[in-house]
């Protein structure tokens, strides 16, 4: 007993839709994945190339009612802008939150800021900086 065959003769009658439809998806697939790539290198470019104003929480030192913070600020000359900070208490409660505001032209500024809080502080985190 013979099977016969549900294959199509080759060549005999061209692409199959099921060919047609992969090949689209494949090319659909390629587009949106080169898009997708492109956008991401444009949110990182402007993310780098465009802060203007940067800074590092070098140290900090708990008090009753405030916290030392100890910043480096790194900025282009000129650009205007604020760093905010804040403080959480040893349950994880947020005692305080400040914007320390940094100006002039100076590219590198190392100073050391207080930030008072309703309680005593355990800890002191850099929220973020922006330029104006």
């Amino acid at each position: 007993m013979s099977t016969s065959s549900t294959r199509l003769p080759e060549g005999r009658y061209g692409r199959s839709s099921d060919q047609r439809a992969d090949r689209t998806l494949k090319v659909v697939g390629g587009v949106l994945a080169v898009l997708f790539a492109a956008l991401i290198g444009w949110f990182g470019y402007h993310y780098v190339a465009q802060n203007e104003i940067s800074a590092e929480l070098i140290r900090f030192e708990t008090g009753e009612d405030a916290v030392k913070v100890h910043l480096e600020v790194h900025k282009d000359a000129g650009v205007v802008g604020y760093c905010t900070v804040r403080s959480q208490s040893a349950d994880g409660a947020e005692v305080g939150r400040a914007d320390f505001r940094f100006d002039g032209d100076a590219t590198r500024i190392d100073e050391v800021v207080t930030l008072r809080t309703t309680s005593p502080g355990t800890s002191a985190e850099l929220v973020g900086c922006h330029a104006e």
